[in-house]
């Protein structure tokens, strides 16, 4: 389980042997949540408003570096670090 990227307290990973559609899972605070990469919306889970927020504001800015990182991971090849939310 990957960590791609880590900012105020939430941990981004993306796992190897996922599901469609393509997603990445956040962790914050005891709490897990899987974000949806095209279109970015929440699929399972739950987070508190201003997590998912700073999430989905981080996913907008890298998504097509998430999708790379999905395509890698489904060809087993290891996953970017992707630059975090400032």
């Amino acid at each position: 389980m990957p960590e791609v990227s880590r900012f105020f307290g939430i941990i981004i990973r993306m796992y190897f042997d996922e599901h469609l559609p393509p997603h990445f899972h956040a962790i914050y605070a005891g709490r897990e949540v899987q974000i949806g990469i095209d279109p970015i919306q929440v699929l399972e889970g739950k987070l508190s408003r201003r997590a998912v927020s700073m999430v989905i504001e981080w996913a907008a800015l890298h998504q097509r570096e998430l999708m790379t990182n999905w395509e890698r991971l489904r060809h087993n090849e290891s996953a970017m670090q992707i630059e975090p939310l400032e």
